[in-house]
């Protein structure tokens, strides 16, 4: 059924220290004979006398240990994240985050040309929008596409990327979207940027304003997104978005796929 079906991995994977994350995650990798001397273990522990050299080959079953934040790697973020509350009700945690948010079509808007450091404005969704000949419904799961993706690996990905506004961010929520994207590190400017901001004026208003105006309109939003420029049209894009369920989580690691049931789309 699905044979001849257009699958995309939006994504990027979990990886052992890369230089594009500030906190990496740390993976320990048990190979054939370690799983076999592990699980032997194991079984003594439960008075079976088996060594590692009675599995075949003297090898059992590999695994690896992962020590990682739930936003590392491509994950989405839950409405907790932002605050305790949202809309004046206790904030939703990621498993609490409703299933049928996390699927439908999604809508791309490119804002590349905009520069890094650059806040993203109402001015520049209404543009995007409008360059892609659409309407939005408020039924959508909105992309954006700032290319930062192309920098993933270096030390850049951190800082080379425009970031969403909060007056942005509300414009998209009070039409109904729930979920944004982002092929960007964060859905913010980045962390230096910010800071400087606030140095520069001294309002707390320029500290992670996107996230933060989840308090006030609830929504998520997927971070570290990759291959948005991969997609064969940038409007009515069937996407598959769940993250994972973990308990009383601000955020899960998420694998967005494209899902184009047209042969050859």
């Amino acid at each position: 059924m699905f044979t001849d079906w257009t699958v995309i991995d939006l994504s990027i994977g979990i990886e052992d220290g890369p230089a594009s994350e500030p906190y990496p995650a740390n993976i320990e990798r048990m190979d054939h004979r370690a799983g076999a001397e592990s699980l032997a273990e194991t079984l003594r522990e439960q008075d079976i006398d088996v060594t590692a050299d009675d599995f075949p080959d003297g090898t059992a079953l590999a695994w690896e240990e992962i020590e990682a934040i739930t936003h590392t790697g491509t994950h989405m973020d839950a409405p907790y994240h932002y605050g305790p509350e949202s809309e004046g009700e206790p904030a939703r945690r990621i498993d609490d985050v409703p299933l049928e948010w996390c699927l439908g079509e999604a809508v791309v808007l490119d804002v590349r040309h905009l520069d890094a450091g650059e806040e993203i404005g109402v001015d520049d969704v209404e543009d995007a929008v409008d360059a892609l000949d659409y309407d939005l419904t408020g039924d959508e799961i909105v992309l954006l596409q700032t290319g930062a993706d192309e920098r993933w690996g270096e030390a850049s990905y951190l800082t080379e990327f425009p970031g969403m506004g909060r007056d942005a961010t509300r414009y998209l929520v009070e039409q109904g979207i729930r979920v944004i994207g982002t092929d960007a590190y964060g859905f913010d400017k980045p962390f230096a940027e910010m800071g400087r901001r606030f140095e520069r004026t001294g309002d707390a208003g320029e500290l992670w304003p996107a996230h933060l105006a989840g308090r006030e309109g609830e929504y998520c939003q997927i971070e570290k997104m990759a291959n948005l420029d991969a997609l064969p049209r940038k409007t009515e894009v069937p996407l598959i978005a769940q993250p994972i369920k973990v308990e009383d989580g601000s955020a899960g690691w998420v694998r967005p796929l494209a899902v184009f049931p047209e042969v050859g789309a």
